[in-house]
């Protein structure tokens, strides 16, 4: 292999709790600098989280009020999302009139992220917050954080009053088992994720592994959530049943080529591009009241796909770059793992131009779906 490059083993698998994190700390390239996007997607669901909030309050009327956020990541975006909803109930609480008004209720806020998450960055802005909320809304709030993967149990048993995940569920608890043919071949080469030139086998290995992840999420929190209390949920998702939906393998087509530019200046080996495959994927509206309807605790209260613009109106290669950079925030840990740090400047140069030329054409685009389910 070319210029000294040292390549990791080809063979090794992801241990995608122990890997996966954002981009630590608040330089250029973390994160926090790069989650304008995530920020956007929050903010369209904004009044979603705080009349389920509201909704919950009112119905149960709790001395305490619990709200986790599963997948806080790091930097703002996970405390904005913590006050919405204490203004919400705050404004619950203040709506009856002078006369029957009543304080808010102390809010313990769980923000919950895998054990490798930078939740120093979170709990830095946390004083500042919970300072804020006690002027403005006269609402105690305790902040705690909870490491470890949502697929699985994290709170006390019906304990908790709402849950929020925005921009997590479509990361998986694992690559895909089945995507390896009988003699350990890798069935998707030169490929990371489905695409127009995968095999069924393929989107038929993603969607089981889904299927999996998001029962055992729901009986998860089935578990913690009390009764009457509601999830509200969002992730990238495809706005139809084709998997093999542009906007949602677009960007994941232009990684690929963008690893394959690197084979073909000698800096990667095609068998280990060969051998990567990304812990993702993007269901239906359809898959999701599935798998609801089949594991039983919640009934789907609201489901909608919406499209979310990549666009800032700076100009492509603006905002280019900033696609480029907030994926790289997103995905750099699990790439280092597996082709080594050395490729990882190279592989962004790369795939911000090639980003850059699908965004002069318009065709980047971003689809997420929002749901609210209820605990049965």
């Amino acid at each position: 292999m070319a210029s000294g490059l040292q390549c990791p083993d080809k063979h090794t698998s992801m241990n995608v709790e122990a890997v996966l994190h954002m981009k630590s700390g608040l330089g250029e390239s973390s994160y926090a600098q790069n989650s304008s996007h995530q920020k956007k997607s929050t903010e369209t669901l904004r009044s979603l989280v705080m009349d389920s909030a509201t909704l919950v309050y009112e119905a149960l009327r709790p001395e305490s009020f619990t709200v986790a956020d599963l997948g806080c990541a790091s930097g703002t975006n996970a405390l904005g999302v913590v006050e919405a909803i204490v203004r919400g109930v705050g404004e619950a609480c203040r709506g009856r009139g002078p006369s029957s008004s009543s304080p808010p209720p102390e809010f313990s806020v769980l923000l919950n992220d895998l054990a490798s998450n930078d939740f120093n960055t979170v709990f830095a802005r946390a004083p500042e917050v919970a300072g804020r909320l006690k002027a403005d809304a006269g609402a105690v709030v305790f902040l705690s954080g909870v490491p470890g993967s949502f697929y699985g149990r994290l709170f006390l048993c019906r304990s908790v009053h709402l849950v929020c995940s925005f921009n997590s569920l479509h990361w998986l608890s694992q690559v895909p088992a089945g995507l390896r043919d009988e003699t350990n071949k890798p069935l998707n080469k030169g490929k990371m994720f489905i695409s127009s030139t995968s095999s069924p086998a393929v989107p038929a290995a993603y969607l089981r592994q889904f299927q999996k992840d998001f029962n055992l999420f729901l009986r998860s929190r089935g578990a913690e959530v009390v009764s009457g209390g509601r999830m509200v949920l969002s992730m990238l998702c495809r706005e139809t049943e084709d998997y093999t939906d542009v906007k949602m393998t677009l960007l994941w087509d232009l990684l690929s080529e963008s690893l394959a530019a690197l084979v073909s200046q000698g800096l990667l080996e095609q068998d280990v591009v060969d051998a990567y495959d990304a812990p993702f994927y993007a269901p239906s509206a359809r898959e999701i009241e599935e798998e609801v309807s089949k594991e039983g605790s919640f009934s789907l209260d609201y489901v909608r796909t919406f499209e979310g613009s990549l666009s800032s109106g700076a100009g492509a290669e603006t905002d280019g770059r900033k696609v480029s950079m907030a994926i790289r925030a997103i995905q750099e840990s699990m790439l280092t793992h597996h082709f080594g740090a050395a490729i990882i400047d190279a592989l962004f140069h790369k795939y911000t131009e090639l980003v850059t030329e699908s965004m002069h054409k318009g065709e980047v685009k971003s689809v997420q779906i929002g749901a609210v389910l209820v605990r049965i």
